[in-house]
């Protein structure tokens, strides 16, 4: 998905009236908003943290100071790790990371939806989307995680919904 796609939702997600100019400059199509009364701001976690402020959604920014710290670790991690990494080895090595990470937490920073989570669900929504049945229960944390996340309000908007089974059909063969 395209990054002005992502922030289009994003801002839906958000609540905020659509009309932003986004467009995309380079070879990796970094995103750029041009704000109506300022510079121009460039890349996915700088112009999705200032649609959160102003959406007035600060929360979602974290609430302490290290839930905030993480969510910027999180941000860069969907930035560095996940977009423009396209190879099976790539994404099998991430959802492993991602899924030892997830083991005993509901969501990437402290207690409650951030940022973060939506952003890497809208990131690894294209993964997700096209794991088998037994690489979903391989990453069980990271299918948990992700189907708690899509069935929050307005975030999985137009995005299929994947379907995980809830229940193991066979033992486990590691």
């Amino acid at each position: 998905m395209a990054a002005a796609a992502e922030l289009r939702l994003l801002e839906k997600s958000l609540g905020l009236k659509p009309g932003n100019k986004y467009s995309a400059q380079g070879d990796r199509q970094i995103p750029v908003l041009q704000t109506n009364n300022g510079p121009s701001l460039m890349g996915l976690s700088t112009i999705a943290t200032h649609l959160v402020k102003q959406a007035s959604k600060e929360h979602l920014l974290g609430s302490t100071a290290e839930e905030k710290a993480m969510v910027q670790q999180w941000l860069e991690f969907r930035v560095t790790r996940v977009d423009g990494h396209s190879s099976k080895e790539d994404t099998q090595t991430l959802l492993k990371d991602l899924n030892s990470y997830l083991e005993d937490k509901v969501y990437l920073a402290g207690h409650n939806i951030t940022l973060a989570d939506i952003l890497l669900y809208y990131g690894l929504h294209r993964f997700i989307v096209d794991l088998t049945v037994q690489e979903k229960e391989k990453y069980l944390n990271v299918s948990r995680w992700f189907c708690h996340i899509q069935h929050y309000p307005d975030i999985r908007q137009h995005l299929s919904s994947v379907v995980f089974i809830k229940n193991r059909l066979y033992a486990n063969s590691h």
